[in-house]
């Protein structure tokens, strides 16, 4: 058994994000599409004996305490299961910090993932899936990967067909938007009714992508996010001016996603964009459910089913 492991820790963007309404107990009730795109944090793992949990990153805004969601994450796996082993991670970070593309809720899904392993613990996908949404509501996505339809308050999800996309472009403005506060800003109505989901009908193709997508995209977080937050909407709108033929918010934001028909004009895109300063560039595709689980190699034997018919952990069959 090997005491040390290191394993990528992908990105997500929302094709859709649909805010429902307000529940009594103040969270918010969402359909939304996640998709897990190539840029990913490397995380490293070792295992130590004594249960000390450590945190080590190259990013100096990320916390390496308590604060950190990889260090909450590692703690409640000790906690749940009894365990006394403990670990040092190290964390490259590369998915912007407050962007909204999950990079908190996919390096604590991973640090599950890794851990599991590493303490050579007894538990099912279904176990992890559990903890992970009391970690956060992204965090149940990232055991499934590819793309997948979210609903409740996000920690709900089953598979959908998974879109292929490789010509991504995204922005990343320099400002940072709290999840919380976006969700505040929203003063959305308390719920009363449930409304029917939104399944994409995907197709291999970009061109015909585009059409399907241009019938269910929507972000309900944009119209406020590009009021508060004058720099994401000069890049939502240079996006579309350098040819994308989509543009869009991810999550709450602050990434907003450009798709590009072809590699030769999200190149000319990147090329105007960098002379624009507009924020940070990043060029991914996006990563199916098959390639997320390849990629995790022997840690995704705790994975959830890839077939579509079964999610371990809550998940209703459409």
């Amino acid at each position: 058994m090997a005491f040390e492991l290191t394993l990528p820790s992908f990105a997500k963007i929302n094709w859709t994000l649909r805010i429902l309404g307000r529940r009594p107990d103040g969270l918010h009730e969402i359909q939304t599409i996640f998709q897990t795109i190539s840029l990913n944090d490397r995380l490293s793992f070792a295992r130590l004996e004594d249960g000390r949990v450590e945190i080590y990153t190259d990013s100096l805004a990320l916390p390496t305490g308590e604060a950190n969601l990889v260090h909450r994450a590692a703690s409640a796996l000790q906690k749940r299961f009894g365990v006394r082993r403990g670990a040092r991670i190290r964390i490259e970070k590369r998915i912007p910090i407050g962007g909204g593309l999950g990079g908190g809720s996919s390096n604590a899904a991973i640090t599950l993932l890794a851990l599991a392993r590493l303490w050579e613990l007894d538990v099912s996908g279904s176990d992890l899936i559990e903890l992970g949404a009391e970690l956060g509501a992204d965090v149940p996505f990232f055991f499934l990967g590819g793309t997948a339809l979210g609903y409740g308050t996000g920690r709900m999800v089953t598979p959908l067909p998974d879109v292929e996309a490789s010509h991504l472009l995204i922005i990343v403005p320099s400002v940072k938007i709290s999840t919380a506060e976006a969700y505040a800003s929203l003063n959305a109505p308390a719920l009363t009714n449930e409304e029917t989901a939104h399944i994409l009908s995907v197709s291999r193709k970009t061109e015909d992508l585009v059409e399907r997508l241009q019938g269910v995209l929507r972000n309900d977080f944009e119209p406020t996010v590009f009021r508060s937050y004058p720099e994401v909407r000069r890049a939502h709108e240079a996006l579309l001016e350098s040819g994308a033929k989509l543009a869009f918010l991810s999550g709450s934001g602050s990434s907003v996603v450009g798709l590009f028909d072809n590699e030769e004009e999200r190149q000319r895109a990147a090329s105007m964009l960098l002379g624009a300063a507009v924020g940070r560039i990043e060029l991914c595709s996006t990563l199916g459910r098959d390639q997320y689980r390849a990629r995790l190699g022997e840690c995704a034997a705790l994975l959830a089913s890839s077939n579509g018919e079964e999610f371990h952990w809550g998940v209703a069959k459409w």
